[in-house]
């Protein structure tokens, strides 16, 4: 049976815990959730310690079940062509990079929108940039 979110495709630049865990979360729901690892070396935690299977982690497959994985190297031309196309077949685009990383790599917010106007971001707070301080009593 198909879960909620069938139907929602959703592009994951992040790594670790917090971005992957958004995803892993989507793609539970059943959503189609593609991740974008970086060449060399892929998401930091298929290396990390044991237990593993094979050379890669629990951690790393837990955080990442039901996804599909494709590996670029963002500093090149081709790479950023791709995550476009990518985005602009997406109705989501995650991501937890430093704040900063995504535009200097040329596929920042405003680069990324132009090409996916009805899609929505959700960089990770972890890493996003403050928000404005709250208006209202008991917002936060």
């Amino acid at each position: 049976m198909p879960g909620p979110l069938a139907g929602l495709k959703v592009i994951e630049l992040s790594q670790i815990m917090a971005g992957p865990t958004c995803g892993m979360l989507l793609a539970d729901m059943g959503a189609e959730v593609i991740k974008v690892e970086r060449i060399p070396g892929g998401d930091d935690t298929r290396t990390y310690s044991e237990p593993s299977v094979n050379g890669e982690s629990a951690a790393f497959m837990m955080m990442n079940r039901n996804k599909r994985s494709i590996a670029l190297d963002l500093k090149t031309e081709g790479a950023k062509e791709v995550v476009k196309r990518l985005a602009a077949s997406a109705d989501v685009l995650t991501e937890n990079y430093r704040k900063g990383t995504m535009e200097k790599l040329g596929i920042g917010y405003e680069v990324l929108r132009r090409s996916t106007p009805g899609s929505s971001t959700a960089p990770s707070p972890a890493t996003a940039a403050p928000a404005p301080p709250p208006t209202r009593a008991g917002s936060t």
